[in-house]
């Protein structure tokens, strides 16, 4: 899907990959972007630093109503929703032992916020035959998080619910990514890379680490090219192809992959 002219709604907008998302789909010439993040003011900063037609709204992306919402807001400003990416997400760095809202808090975001986009989004894309759903998920998603349990295991939900909006609505005319980037410079890694904690260093160990930036121009490829997996690293590619040629093999290397970053087998 060509993005010029399209409107779009992009929640966890105003920090990150979010952010360096809007300001590469406002480069590609789009009507207008609802920019939406929990953080009111710098949704309100990024809105007012694109070049294109922006309105910032402060919603939480787990609150089904307030993603309803947004659709509401684009189609009063923009006219409709052509690419609706569902952005936010959160990760808490812990064992099969975390906390019960880590648990709760994880599914809500990273999967439920998801299927609360597609419900707010998907009515108006049907009736035109047309539209776009991008998921942010994670290699986590296809591959592991080594140290954090609720993030592997949302994110392996969100692909499965990426794979059957896809298979459910591409006949129909909307087309649906996952975008899977593996370790990025934001604010969701770099404190745990610091601080040594084993998934963070996992992760960053397994690839190099990419900018924001980087991120969005894979996602604004991947949308052009209307493709299902959006991988920003490459290597993901092949090792999610180790994992389903033989799973026993692969969760060897990862074990000892991590164990080598971390210095646990020591």
């Amino acid at each position: 899907m060509k993005l010029t002219d399209r409107v779009v709604v992009l929640t966890g907008a105003a920090h990150g990959i979010g952010a360096a998302m809007a300001r590469r789909m406002a480069g590609e010439g789009v009507r207008g972007i609802i920019a939406s993040d929990l953080d009111a003011d710098a949704a309100e900063a990024l809105a007012a630093s694109l070049d294109c037609p922006a309105v910032a709204a402060h919603a939480d992306a787990t609150m089904r109503p307030e993603v309803r919402d947004l659709v509401r807001l684009a189609h009063d400003k923009f006219g409709r929703v052509d690419l609706f990416c569902s952005n936010a997400g959160a990760a808490f760095g812990t064992t099969i032992h975390a906390a019960e809202d880590q648990w709760a808090r994880s599914w809500s975001i990273n999967v439920m916020h998801h299927v609360y986009a597609a419900q707010a989004a998907l009515p108006g894309m049907l009736a035109r035959k047309e539209g776009y759903l991008m998921l942010t998920v994670s290699a986590a998603g296809l591959l592991s998080a080594p140290g954090d349990a609720p993030y592997t295991v949302s994110k392996h939900a969100a692909i499965g619910l990426a794979e059957w909006l896809a298979v459910t609505y591409r006949p129909r005319g909307v087309k649906v990514s996952a975008l899977c980037p593996l370790g990025v410079r934001t604010e969701l890694l770099t404190p745990g890379i610091e601080a040594r904690h084993p998934a963070a260093v996992a992760i960053a160990a397994a690839a190099p680490l990419l900018t924001p930036e980087e991120v969005a121009e894979s996602a604004v490829t991947g949308i052009d090219r209307e493709e299902f997996l959006v991988l920003p690293h490459e290597s993901v590619r092949s090792r999610y192809a180790a994992k389903a040629a033989d799973p026993d093999g692969w969760i060897d290397r990862t074990i000892a992959e991590t164990a080598a970053a971390t210095g646990s087998g020591r």
